[in-house]
């Protein structure tokens, strides 16, 4: 009685040939839209934090940086890590480095 039920369902699905090809289209969206994020979303964002750790590897003394936290100051020294701006006359920040978002151009600020 089980048997004769089993052998009725196989015998159908190993006779279709096209599943394979059916379930290969209904997996296509799924790489088209992977392919779509990949340049749209994380190739732009891999460029941007290459760009960043560039930029923060150039950083001299004296250059003109803007913080994460919108501080604007001037770098005095430099460690490994962290740098120490100088945001007015006399008073000195110690920040991580990655808290540079950008490097203003010289005589920025006043």
């Amino acid at each position: 009685m089980f048997i004769s039920s089993a052998i009725a369902q196989t015998a159908p699905a190993a006779a279709a040939g096209g599943d394979m090809q059916s379930s290969l289209m209904g997996m296509l969206p799924l790489v088209l839209m992977f392919v779509v994020l990949y340049f749209v979303m994380i190739r732009p964002q891999m460029k941007k934090a290459k760009e960043h750790k560039a930029m923060i590897e150039a950083l001299a003394k004296g250059d003109e940086v803007a913080t994460a936290g919108g501080i604007l100051g001037k770098v005095t020294k430099l460690g490994d890590s962290f740098i120490d701006i100088e945001v007015a006359a006399g008073v000195e920040v110690h920040l991580q480095r990655s808290a540079v978002v950008q490097v203003l151009p010289k005589g920025s600020i006043k």
